[in-house]
């Protein structure tokens, strides 16, 4: 066995939400680059038949697709599995990346941001997921699983509010449901998985990553001293879908830097 077979994945057909951007480009690519079909869907269906056109010019073993897809409501998740049937007859890989957040200081937080982002970060990847089962299921066998792929959050399994209280629950939601749906899927041969994220480059961190200075200032928080980059997300996300990570389900991988071990340090140092 070599590390080509380990984390190739020719014949496989995967979705990746909102992965015309950030965390979702990042591994558009590398599914790409392992010779994967990737399905890029996102409410901007221009942006994700843009980032296709790109990933398809690497000449690359894999290619892309991209197209509109929406999971803020039940209906526009049925419209994306629609479309999905429509361009495939299986699908290998499922990565739950699209999701929205909110800002606003404690006292000021409003009630409707909690609706929009629970609806689209946990409602919506339920759905989208519990839609796709046959397809998923259909492809998964005991030695080469379908796998899911959710995209949770640092920020989901630490006590960090930073004023997206919604969001940060969102993403503890979306963990939690990780380890729920590993459990009930695993007798039919699908794994499911995630990522936890700390600060990566992407459109919804732009206001704390977009400049160089930014990103170094941000960095110099997280214990390993930078943000995240693309061979980051590339490195789990090949290990998760590949063969090497085929008896791997239920897992939260923490992508964050150390982030996530971060505590109040020795309490009784001083008494020595």
């Amino acid at each position: 066995m070599t590390p080509d077979t380990l984390f190739s994945l020719p014949g496989k057909t995967a979705l990746v939400t909102g992965g015309a951007t950030g965390i979702g480009r990042m591994a558009a690519e590398a599914l790409v680059r392992a010779g994967a079909r990737v399905l890029i869907a996102s409410r901007n269906g221009d942006a994700c038949v843009a980032a296709a056109a790109e990933l398809n010019a690497l000449e690359a073993p894999g290619s892309a697709e991209g197209f509109a897809g929406d999971i803020s409501s039940e209906a526009s998740i049925a419209k994306l599995v629609s479309d999905i049937q429509e361009r495939t007859e299986r699908l290998d890989i499922l990565m739950n990346n699209s999701g929205v957040t909110w800002g606003a200081p404690l006292g000021q937080f409003p009630y409707d941001a909690w609706d929009k982002v629970m609806s689209v970060n946990v409602a919506g990847v339920f759905e989208l997921t519990q839609r796709l089962l046959p397809m998923l299921m259909q492809s998964g066998t005991a030695d080469d699983p379908a796998r899911v792929v959710n995209v949770g959050s640092v920020m989901g399994e630490v006590p960090m509010g930073d004023g997206a209280y919604s969001y940060s629950a969102s993403k503890a939601a979306v963990l939690h449901l990780t380890k729920i749906m590993a459990k009930e899927l695993s007798p039919y041969h699908v794994t499911v998985n995630a990522l936890a994220p700390g600060p990566f480059v992407s459109r919804m961190t732009a206001f704390a990553t977009a400049d160089e200075d930014k990103r170094e200032k941000v960095g110099k928080s997280v214990p390993l001293g930078r943000v995240g980059c693309d061979e980051d997300i590339a490195g789990c996300v090949l290990f998760l879908c590949g063969r090497g990570g085929s008896y791997v389900t239920g897992s939260i991988i923490p992508v964050s830097g150390g982030i996530n071990v971060v505590t109040s340090g020795n309490i009784f140092a001083e008494a020595f």
